[in-house]
């Protein structure tokens, strides 16, 4: 049994015309994924940005709720970990920077063997003193360490998404004829800064001639006009028009060894971004809108059981946990014979070795989609939840969004849990005073003490960008959320749903006085 997760950073969904006819991107092989899969019309976000959407995957549950950006803590108990344990052999190939930064510990070495693919973003590759070249005149931000790493990309395969891409295709050849394994190939594009090579950029010509690749995570200011709005838009459909050139590579290779008939395929994003939509660019700062929220999700079955077919119930990727350790169930006690075979043969190769606790698990808050995927039933869940850590936290159920914010400007109470004191390239808790932090047993399910870190604001300052206002929409008759409803009914209705799944999901008790929902 195979499994493939594909994973393009920052995917909008509205961008792709599987989601929507008239978008502009240019993407045939997502495409062509997407006729092999059944599409899913309401997936969404758990926890977001970046590090936190990775842990949900790899745990099954929601980070957002605890915390923000961070490591893999030490009581995770990860779908890497239990695969291995059942003898499945696992692999990710990435240009995700942000894995080998501080806040990004312990993410690639859940599996067995790791590619790290560098040169996007921040990444610390390309090591110079002096300044390097740069545009005399931009919007936006221009990144010191990647106008050096940039230095290196002559084509459009000597960038890091399109050599992540033909990494995995690498690795299937070297494994060809395997089985029992789960390959993670996850590309940091169509993330900003928006680099594509110029064949991909005389795709969507346009006449803005002022350098705009890598936008603000804020409200549109003067300069940014609906001509470099448009120019930026651009800039992003190059950027995934060339990632999904090197998915077709993979793909390529996948007909070669007619791995369809017997892999499981899974194509989704971690969020979306802003580019214009609501006046701002960026993400994080913002209500969270269905441009980050509501994400891309394809499933090819073995043997293309089901492909072109929608499933409508609501779904998240916590869920893509217990799905794959479903699907390798089926085979478990053969393949672990077999594991253990290999183990007598290699006794000396420790490396890597990984110890599960036999005497404690993480409960899976994620729900299996199999029942979706089988056609057993149309909906697997009532509610999904979704949001940043500290910021509204968001319910729907497909039919209506309520954004539920902050009662008061302090944001309070609001603490945030970890064993792992590092968040997105810093350390935590230091030069604290003594009453803001402190350790103990505070989170159910974890057998161990964690840190709690007091994350309210001293002094009350009203929150920016209407993250301070509560928002309802129907968001089947307005997925551009462009009109807030005003139905005090309604939002009662939403409120104790809430209320219902934040309990579910284990919320610290305080997030509930902090949402003014006791």
């Amino acid at each position: 049994m195979k499994t493939i997760l594909i994973f393009m950073d920052t995917l909008n969904r509205h961008m792709l015309r599987v989601y929507n006819p008239e978008a502009k991107a240019v993407t045939p092989n997502i495409d062509r994924l997407a006729e092999k899969s059944m599409v899913f019309d309401k997936h969404f976000i758990g926890s977001a940005p970046c590090m936190p959407a990775r842990r949900d995957i790899l745990t099954g549950r929601l980070n957002f709720l605890e915390r923000g950006w961070g490591p893999v803590e030490p009581y995770d108990v990860t779908l890497p970990q239990l695969l291995r344990a059942q003898g499945v052999f696992t692999h990710i190939t990435t240009d995700h920077s942000h894995y080998t930064s501080i806040g990004g510990e312990g993410y690639m070495q859940q599996y067995d063997t790791w590619d790290f693919n560098r040169g996007q973003e921040t990444d610390v590759w390309e090591s110079r003193l002096e300044e390097p070249p740069a545009p005399r005149s931009y919007l936006g931000r221009v990144g010191r360490q990647y106008q050096w790493n940039r230095q290196h990309y002559k084509t459009d395969g000597d960038r890091p998404t399109p050599r992540t891409f033909a990494s995995a295709v690498k690795w299937l050849k070297n494994n060809e004829d395997r089985d029992d394994y789960f390959l993670t190939v996850e590309a940091f594009d169509p993330h900003e800064p928006f680099d594509a090579s110029e064949e991909f950029k005389a795709m969507y010509p346009d006449s803005f001639d002022t350098f705009y690749e890598w936008p603000r995570y804020d409200a549109l200011n003067e300069q940014e006009t609906p001509e470099a709005v448009e120019h930026l838009r651009n800039q992003y459909c190059a950027t995934l028009s060339m990632a999904d050139k090197w998915l077709g590579k993979l793909l390529d290779e996948m007909d070669r060894q007619d791995l369809w008939e017997d892999t499981l395929v899974i194509f989704t994003s971690d969020h979306g971004h802003m580019l214009g939509e609501h006046g701002v660019t960026g993400k994080n700062r913002y209500h969270a809108w269905n441009e980050m929220s509501r994400i891309p999700l394809f499933i090819h079955l073995p043997g293309g059981r089901n492909a072109g077919e929608r499933a409508e119930g609501v779904t998240q990727n916590i869920d893509l946990f217990p799905t794959i350790l479903e699907y390798f169930s089926r085979e478990k006690e053969e393949r672990m014979e077999r594991a253990q075979r290999r183990k007598e043969q290699d006794k000396k190769n420790l490396a890597g070795r990984m110890f599960i606790p036999s005497d404690w698990s993480m409960p899976v808050q994620g729900r299996s989609l199999w029942p979706l995927l089988n056609r057993e039933k149309e909906k697997i869940r009532d509610y999904a939840i979704y949001g940043w850590f500290g910021k509204p936290v968001n319910i729907t159920d497909g039919e209506y969004t309520y954004f539920r914010a902050a009662a008061n400007d302090k944001n309070a109470p609001l603490y945030l849990y970890a064993a792992g004191l590092t968040s997105f390239e810093q350390y935590l808790g230091c030069n604290l005073p003594g009453e803001d932090i402190c350790a103990g047993y505070f989170l159910k399910n974890v057998p161990m003490p964690v840190f709690r870190i007091d994350m309210s604001r001293k002094t009350p300052e009203k929150p920016s960008m209407g993250l301070g206002e509560n928002r309802l929409y129907r968001i089947s008759h307005d997925p551009g959320q462009l009109h807030p409803l005003t139905d005090p009914l309604l939002e009662e209705k939403y409120c104790q749903a809430l209320i219902k799944t934040m309990k579910e999901h284990d919320a610290p008790e305080e997030q509930f006085e902090r949402l003014g929902l006791i």
